[in-house]
C-alpha cells in the first residue's frame, strides 16, 4: 500500500472525499461501484468493482473458446482492464488497462469492425506495442449499463476477418451480459 499523505475527516453523514488527483489517477468517475473491504488492523479499502471480475474464470474459458473458434487473440474486459484473453500474444494484454479509446468506445456501447485497410483501428491496452490489421469489438451490456467489451483481433494481413466472427463477437458480448443478470 502506498501513502499519499492526503488526510481527509469524515463528514456528518459518513462521506469521505476521495481527492481529484487519485480519482483521475486511478480513473475513478461519478457512479463508478467501489467495493469497500475491512482488516484486522483497522483499515477500509476501496477497491473499484468490476461485475466481470466475478466472471474471471468464465470469462477465460469463453475467450479460449472464441480463439480456438476464430484463431484471433479473443480479449474481454471490463471498464479498466483485459480480465480474460485467449491466443497468440495474449500475455501482452491479460491484467493490462485498457486504452482511453476502448473505455468510450464501451461508454458510447459502440460496436466497432475494423479490417487492415481501415485507419480507426484503435489500441486496445494504453501500452500496447504492435498494431492490429483486424478488429471486431462488441461492448457488454448488462442491466441498461455498458461494462466492458469483447474483442477479436486479427495479428496480420492475413487474417481476413469476416461477417461470421462479427456475429461470434456480437453473441459472446450479450451471451456475458445475459449472464452478469443472473
Amino acid at each position: 500500500m502506498k501513502a499519499t499523505g492526503i488526510v481527509r475527516r469524515i463528514d456528518d453523514l459518513g462521506r469521505v472525499v476521495i481527492p481529484k488527483e487519485i480519482r483521475r489517477t486511478l480513473r475513478i468517475k461519478e457512479g463508478t461501484p467501489l467495493e469497500i473491504f475491512t482488516d484486522r488492523e483497522g483499515e477500509v479499502i476501496l477497491k473499484k468493482y468490476s461485475p466481470i471480475g466475478e466472471l474471471s474464470i468464465f470469462a477465460k474459458e469463453y475467450a479460449e473458446a472464441l480463439n480456438q473458434t476464430t484463431g484471433y487473440l479473443a480479449c474481454i474486459t471490463d471498464h479498466d482492464q483485459v480480465v480474460a484473453a485467449a491466443g497468440s500474444k495474449s500475455k501482452d494484454f491479460m491484467g493490462k488497462e485498457i486504452s482511453p479509446e476502448l473505455e468510450e468506445l464501451i461508454v458510447q456501447r459502440e460496436y466497432r469492425y475494423t479490417t487492415s485497410m481501415d485507419k480507426n483501428r484503435i489500441p486496445l491496452v494504453t501500452e500496447q506495442r504492435e498494431d492490429t490489421f483486424a478488429q471486431a469489438i462488441q461492448p457488454i451490456i448488462c442491466a441498461g449499463d455498458a461494462i466492458g467489451a469483447v474483442v477479436l483481433m486479427g495479428k496480420n494481413e492475413k487474417d481476413p476477418m469476416g461477417e461470421s466472427e462479427q456475429k461470434l463477437v456480437q453473441t459472446a458480448a450479450g451471451f456475458l451480459g445475459r449472464q452478469m443478470e443472473q
